[in-house]
């Protein structure tokens, strides 16, 4: 048994912690809820590092609960499965993204929008209250193994490269979700604002959608991966005498202040800006509602992730067209440096603890 039940059902785990926002990763052992008739455990094998791990653990977007095990981007294999469980059985391979359970029964959650759940019941992967089991907090990816409902897990085929898969189950889905929300097909001229992690998915989907794809980036240190994507254009300037197109959605994944007329400023009318990256809440950016009447005609909407059909869609995607991102391997102890490199703007790639 690659696993331990204590005496009152619940699996020992062991993880990855900060206990402070200041604080260095340190090893922590907790437990975890005990598998339900429903529920599948999960040995988790590869984790992802989002940009909104880092903003979670230094209380970045308010007050963290900790001890902190960040990770919503995990790909693992079934170890147990709960006596009713019919989508997973042992050895199969799942992988678990940005939230672990909802209601279930109102309209959002009947449409496949479990994280806006109308009841207020969604519970996110980590520092997030679990309304169905004592309201424990929950925690994360950053660890050797995570108990969750078969319902939030997506099927993950055998011959998949899971540690290209683990950062799919945020950054992929974060991306594509806007893509076919603002249904970009062949032709349509999207800019993606941002090229990091989350960036470069929403480059890959665009171009694989048959879209005319632009970059912003902060600057040319990854210019030919760009090109090397399909981009066509790449630029490093807002500049409206510099950017002479003008796009049909300019999708921000940007996580650091900045101006988003500038980006309204570059829509053909009837165009959309669509929000998914979330700076720190003291430098986020807010839109003037007077300049947003004299450009009219354009569109600001955010998008959260997706829903768990659409997820799936997304990987099945993916995996058809081989669209991955691009990684970096570290080590549970290169954590700390992981966070720092992506913090100072040193990161080239989406980096995924190998736990096993």
């Amino acid at each position: 048994m690659e696993f331990k039940i204590l005496d009152n059902g619940r699996i020992q785990s062991k993880g990855y912690a900060m206990l402070d926002k200041n604080a260095k990763f340190t090893s922590f052992e907790f437990s975890r809820h005990a598998i339900g008739e429903y529920d599948i455990l999960v040995k988790i094998l590869y984790a992802g590092i989002c940009h909104s791990d880092i903003h979670t653990a230094r209380s970045e977007w308010g007050e963290a609960v900790y001890p902190c095990v960040p990770g919503h981007e995990i790909a693992g294999e079934v170890v147990a499965v709960g006596s009713k469980v019919s989508k997973f059985k042992v050895g199969d391979y799942a992988g678990i993204g940005c939230m672990v359970n909802s209601c279930g029964e109102c309209e959002s959650c009947k449409n496949s929008q479990e994280q806006f759940c109308e009841q207020g019941k969604t519970v996110f992967t980590y520092n997030s209250k679990d309304c169905f089991h004592d309201n424990e907090n929950t925690y994360g990816g950053y660890s050797n193994n995570i108990v969750v409902s078969e319902k939030f897990a997506v099927c993950v085929p055998k011959d998949a490269p899971l540690e290209k898969v683990a950062p799919l189950l945020c950054a992929g889905i974060t991306t594509y979700s806007p893509l076919k929300f603002s249904n970009i097909k062949e032709g349509s001229k999207v800019a993606i604002a941002g090229f990091g992690g989350l960036g470069m998915m929403g480059v890959k989907y665009a171009v694989k959608m048959g879209a005319k794809v632009s970059v912003f980036a902060r600057n040319e240190n990854k210019k030919q991966d760009a090109l090397n994507m399909g981009v066509s254009s790449f630029y490093t300037s807002t500049d409206e005498n510099v950017v002479k197109e003008r796009f049909d959605l300019i999708l921000s994944t940007i996580p650091t202040a900045y101006d988003p007329l500038v980006y309204i400023n570059l829509l053909k009318f009837g165009g959309e800006l669509a929000i998914v990256g979330l700076p720190p809440y003291e430098v986020c950016p807010s839109i003037n509602i007077k300049d947003l009447v004299f450009k009219a005609g354009k569109k600001v909407y955010g998008s959260l992730i997706g829903g768990i059909a659409q997820t799936q869609e997304m990987l099945d995607f993916s995996l058809k067209h081989q669209i991955y991102p691009e990684i970096e391997l570290i080590k549970p102890n290169e954590i700390d440096k992981a966070y720092e490199n992506l913090t100072s703007g040193k990161a080239k790639f989406r980096y995924v603890i190998d736990m096993r």
